[in-house]
């Protein structure tokens, strides 16, 4: 996917879950030599920027907030993206596992309020039960949580 005239990607649990839940956040990623562009690209489109320790956060005149996640480690997610069809619009969103690891992440950020991590805690569940052979892919102190689904 183009977006902003740079290659990027959507990190969308809604895309590999069953049931899509509400989410006040679109999350995408770039890679690091882009991030910087796509900032100005935004704020040249009215949109005001926070920047945070991971992630540059964007607010315009939607509730829908985006959400330019800028640690290291989803910085080649959108190489490994896939095609995909979100609620009728054609994007590009992370693989599976990228999605998978990056709520893991998420959810081990003691920092992050609890909601947060209740909510990442619930997007990893809602994966495992959608892909059960993610539940694999598990630290073992989420596979002491998440219930093992059957194959």
């Amino acid at each position: 996917m183009i977006f902003l005239g740079v290659p990027s990607a959507v990190v969308a649990v809604n895309y590999w879950a069953e049931e899509p839940m509400v989410t006040q956040d679109v999350d995408f990623v770039v890679t690091a030599d882009n991030v910087s562009r796509s900032v100005d690209v935004l704020q040249e489109a009215g949109f005001k920027a926070e920047k945070f320790q991971w992630s540059v956060n964007f607010t315009g005149r939607s509730q829908v907030s985006i959400q330019l996640c800028i640690e290291e480690v989803y910085l080649d997610f959108s190489a490994r993206s896939v095609p995909a069809d979100v609620h009728g619009i054609l994007l590009r969103v992370a693989c599976l596992e990228d999605t998978l690891k990056g709520k893991i992440l998420a959810w081990n950020d003691l920092s992050r309020r609890q909601s947060k991590r209740i909510k990442d805690f619930a997007d990893i569940a809602r994966l495992v039960e959608a892909h059960p052979t993610l539940w694999d892919r598990l630290p073992q102190e989420l596979q002491g949580q998440v219930d093992r689904p059957i194959l």
